[in-house]
C-alpha cells in the first residue's frame, strides 16, 4: 500500500518523511491540493530502482539480438573467446 503524504508534512515533518523513506523500500508520494505532485524516496531505493531498469534495458536489448539473428551458440562463443586468449 502506497505512503501518501500532504507537501505541508515535507515542509514541516521532514525527519518524518525521511524516517519512512529509510525504512520502506518505497516511494512516499507527496501531494499539493489533494493532487499527487512528487514521489520521495531514499538514495538506497533510487539506487535498487535505477538497477532494476538498467537490468531491463539490457535483457531487452538482448532480446531485440535474439529477434535479429545476431547471437550464437555458447559452445562456439566460448571456442572464439579461447582461440583469442591463446593468440
Amino acid at each position: 500500500m502506497p505512503i501518501i503524504r500532504p507537501s505541508a508534512d515535507l515542509r514541516n515533518n521532514y525527519n518524518e518523511i525521511s524516517e519512512l523513506c529509510h525504512e520502506y523500500p518505497e516511494p512516499v508520494f507527496i501531494t499539493r491540493n489533494g493532487t499527487g505532485d512528487l514521489a520521495v524516496m531514499s538514495i538506497e531505493t533510487y539506487e535498487l530502482l535505477l538497477g532494476k531498469l538498467q537490468l531491463y534495458s539490457l535483457a531487452e536489448e538482448g532480446l531485440n539480438q535474439v529477434e535479429l539473428g545476431k547471437v550464437k551458440p555458447m559452445k562456439e562463443s566460448i571456442k572464439n573467446i579461447r582461440a583469442k586468449i591463446k593468440q
